[in-house]
């Protein structure tokens, strides 16, 4: 046989010792490899920096507020003058005349308690703007750490390369300061002040301050029923305080026909005192006054050609019973 073919023989021991030790390399060969890719694996992922808080946005302007239309009931006393200057109406009383004329009607200077005037429209003040909103939720919790490594532990995580975001800002401040209140409308034009009422000895007093006289009593005319003039006129524009002349309760207090709106009062002594042509009533029927209180307001109401005082002092509640008013005034130390 050559020698190329021949087999050659080894012992049983020897051909068993060589195949263990190639099924041997053959299995260390993946675990080396696997312990190896443990050994290597890369740190979990470092924990997502928290979100920054969001600064909220600024405040919108709270919208504005609808305006309101104010209005007044006439009480006793009142004016028209009287009323604009005390609610600040823009354009005086002129202007609340205008903007009430169809509850009026033809004349300013008539008005009466009950009414309901309207003083017109005013802006309602801005309301402060709206509290910043509360600041955004804080940042999520960091990730879980890596899970434990298999086998040999792997080199521990390395520490996030930088510290989490600092919140934002403060929320900022709102956008605006709340509006100004608007400005109030330019006072009416000033009245000439009334002057104080002063009563003689005897305590009575003139129907008025500053008593300027006009038509006398007594006058003769075809204009009056009477045939003369039944009382005295003072000169008064339209708003002037009437008060009483002494103390007594009121008998009438309304409309009287050409006298206009009236009012008289049963004196103490029995005889009557009857104010004529009022722009307004401020009593009412059995109501008591005291010497000097105010009553009225002069005006044109009734059959007259401007504004003033009519007043009488009669002996009974009905025309016709008059006498000189001026002598009965000065009579009690009134000085006209």
């Amino acid at each position: 046989m050559p020698a190329q073919a021949r087999r050659i023989a080894l012992p049983r021991a020897a051909r068993i010792g060589i195949a263990t030790a190639v099924t041997g390399a053959a299995f260390a060969l993946p675990l080396v490899t696997t312990v190896s890719a443990q050994a290597h694996e890369l740190p979990a992922a470092k924990p997502a920096a928290p979100a920054a808080q969001t600064a909220p946005a600024a405040q919108a302007a709270a919208p504005a507020a609808a305006p309101v239309e104010e209005s007044y009931k006439v009480v006793g006393g009142d004016t028209l003058s009287k009323i604009a200057a005390a609610k600040n109406v823009d354009g005086g009383w002129q202007a609340l005349y205008e903007h009430n004329r169809s509850v009026v009607g033809a004349n300013p200077n008539l008005i009466f308690p009950g009414q309901k005037l309207a003083l017109g429209t005013k802006a309602a003040p801005a309301a402060p703007a709206a509290k910043p909103a509360a600041p955004a939720a804080k940042p999520a919790a960091p990730a879980a750490k890596p899970a434990a490594q298999a086998a040999k532990p792997a080199a521990p995580a390395t520490k996030p390369a930088t510290k989490p975001a600092a919140p934002a800002t403060k929320p900022a401040a709102p956008a605006t300061k709340p509006a100004a209140p608007a400005a109030k409308p330019a006072a009416p034009a000033a009245v000439a002040p009334v002057a104080a009422p002063v009563a003689s000895t005897s305590g009575f007093f003139a129907p008025l301050a500053n008593p300027k006289l006009g038509t006398a009593y007594g006058v003769a005319g075809s204009m009056w029923s009477s045939g003369h003039h039944t009382g005295a006129d003072f000169v008064a524009p339209t708003g002037t305080p009437l008060r009483a002349v002494a103390a007594g309760t009121v008998v009438k207090a309304g409309n009287g026909g050409a006298y206009g709106n009236e009012v008289e009062i049963k004196l103490a002594d029995g005889k009557y005192a009857q104010y004529a042509h009022l722009s307004s009533i401020g009593v009412k029927v059995g109501q008591t006054v005291t010497a000097g209180q105010q009553i009225g307001l002069s005006g044109a109401t009734g059959n007259v050609t401007g504004p003033h005082l009519h007043f009488e002092i009669r002996t009974g509640s009905e025309y016709g019973s008059d006498v000189d008013p001026i002598a009965y005034l000065r009579a009690h130390g009134v000085a006209i």
